[in-house]
């Protein structure tokens, strides 16, 4: 049976279980950005921008802040750039682990 923590956390991991908002993020961890500069940085169109900063927001792990007509966008929590981080050193292991494995298959290959 699930509690409710548990499927916070669930929602939370499935907000970022997209490949353009996890770019928007490592985008928006270095500081706060105005759409245009998102769009500009990751040479993505408005539309699809706009509709995975909505993602986002809905989740409320960015917030925007409107400064006449433009919106500027931020990661809610500063914490969310650890979490990046330590989520790219477990894939870089994963990388390093199946690189290791790759080597010692061809060892194999070369042995028989």
């Amino acid at each position: 049976m699930q509690s409710a923590l548990q499927e916070f956390k669930a929602e939370f991991f499935r907000a970022l279980a997209h490949p353009i908002r996890v770019r928007l993020l490592e985008a928006l961890v270095t500081g706060e950005k105005s759409v245009q500069q998102i769009q500009d940085a990751l040479g993505l169109d408005q539309p699809i921008v706009s509709q995975q900063l909505a993602v986002l927001r809905g989740k409320h792990i960015v917030v925007a802040r409107k400064e006449g007509t433009v919106v500027h966008y931020s990661v809610r929590d500063p914490l969310l750039a650890e979490l990046l981080d330590v989520a790219r050193r477990i894939f870089n292991n994963q990388l390093i682990d199946s690189q290791t494995l790759l080597r010692e298959l061809k060892r194999e290959v070369r042995q028989a």
